[in-house]
């Protein structure tokens, strides 16, 4: 097992070049295609950067779309704003619904906007 956790520790220092050398060797000498190279370096080899996973959202609403009067609505009661803000907000779109939301909360209420008829969008 100690050389199976050697084999793994020099695998995750491996630089972006000798990653691809070894994809270069595997699909050379054994026909394992170089898909396996990009899971050496995501498993923290080379000098690829990390990238964080956004954990706050943005529900945006593009336009109130045909029936603007069940988004009004639905943005009324999502945001807690007065009916004649709401409207305001509906009629001034493309504005921002929710912001700084999680994915599932976000998903949620651009179901809801999407389902009476506004366009949405998630970012």
């Amino acid at each position: 097992m100690a050389d199976v956790k050697a084999l793994a520790e020099q695998l995750v220092g491996l630089t972006v070049k000798e990653v691809q050398e070894l994809a270069d060797v595997l699909k050379a000498d054994y026909g394992i295609e170089p898909a396996a190279a990009a899971v050496v370096v995501a498993a923290g080899g080379g000098d690829a950067p990390k990238v964080e996973e956004k954990t706050a959202f943005d529900v945006v609403l593009i336009s109130g779309g045909a029936s603007k009067l069940n988004v009004v609505k639905i943005v009324k009661d999502l945001t807690g704003l007065g009916l004649k803000e709401a409207k305001e907000l509906v009629d001034g779109a493309p504005k921002p619904v929710k912001e700084g939301v999680s994915k599932a909360e976000a998903d949620e209420i651009a179901a809801k906007l999407k389902e009476a008829g506004a366009d949405v969008e998630v970012k």
